[in-house]
């Protein structure tokens, strides 16, 4: 049995697939098919359910899949600790992150790359659902989400701050220090589409004040809410940590809105004996930044 054969199978099931499987692992279709027959030879199974195109993975498939996951990652931590032991620190450390934590990501790797310049990031914008089923499924090394969401259970977790929502208004809209939710459902809003964790919470939020929000746009980008607040004097509902990304000087204001509205943000990782060095090292560093003083000297700030 060859490595080669396992990497076939999980990209054939991660693509559905056989030719996008095949062009994922730079080798022709018929090679793919083979190598898989191969594999189902040596193990006496059938593991790819047969027909004209990719139907699925037979339960015995499935149950492969998991080994060929867990084999393919236990790989890729023996090639990091040797690179350790080489002392340089290398490889790509891959994070999936909540849309509304993606900026978030930044005041981790920066300090990481100056400890280790040589690891690589690559940082994809999931839902927290995704974010378990791909760490479940070896595609991530670590996530950035909600702790307080029972579905990560059985996962390593570290507390990072709790995230706080605050009105955003233009600087030209005169305001109360702060905003119970009954005045903010009377605002024109633009908010997160309604698929979206954050909209569920805020949402959630107005539910339980007992009032119905006045939502004038809606978008599944942080960054056109901010647009809409600014040039077209609409008012959102946003985590504080944004403000360190936001004009607060000239654009934009915050305020706290009553009674507070938080949630547990932090990173979450596959529990194991020990982590990868790489996601280790990435851990070890976010452990010791202070982020909830930093994005509250932000809302503080306004004031």
């Amino acid at each position: 049995m060859f490595i080669r054969q396992l990497e076939y199978l999980v990209a054939l099931a991660r693509e559905k697939h056989f030719a996008r499987a095949a062009t994922a692992c730079h080798v022709s279709q018929p090679a793919l098919s083979s190598a898989i027959r191969v594999l189902e030879k040596e193990l006496n199974l059938m593991i790819v359910q047969r027909g004209r195109r990719y139907i699925g993975l037979t339960s015995e498939g499935e149950r492969v899949l998991v080994w060929a996951q867990q084999t393919l990652a236990s790989l890729a931590h023996m090639r990091e600790d040797a690179s350790t032991a080489r002392s340089s620190m290398a490889g790509t450390l891959r994070i999936g992150a909540i849309p509304t934590t993606m900026t978030i990501a930044a005041f981790l790797t920066g300090p990481c790359r100056a400890a280790y310049p040589q690891i690589h990031y690559t940082i994809s914008s999931l839902s927290a659902e995704a974010i378990v089923s791909q760490l479940d499924h070896f595609e991530l090394d670590v996530g950035l989400t909600y702790l307080d969401d029972t579905a990560i259970e059985g996962f390593e977790k570290l507390h990072l701050f709790d995230e706080r929502y605050v009105l955003l208004a233009d600087r030209s809209k005169v305001l109360e220090a702060t905003l119970t939710w009954e005045q903010a459902a009377r605002l024109p809003l633009c908010l997160l589409t309604g698929k979206m964790r954050n909209r569920q919470i805020i949402d959630a939020a107005f539910r339980r004040a007992g009032t119905q929000p006045t939502v004038i746009v809606e978008a599944d980008s942080l960054f056109a809410l901010y647009a809409h607040v600014s040039e077209a004097g609409l008012f959102s509902i946003v985590p504080q940590s944004l403000l360190n990304f936001f004009d607060l000087a000239n654009r934009v204001q915050a305020k706290p809105l009553l009674p507070p509205l938080t949630r547990a943000i932090g990173l979450i990782a596959r529990n194991q004996p020990s982590l990868a060095p790489i996601t280790a090292a990435f851990w070890e560093i976010a452990r010791v930044i202070d982020l909830q003083a930093r994005f509250d000297s932000a809302l503080s700030g306004m004031a």
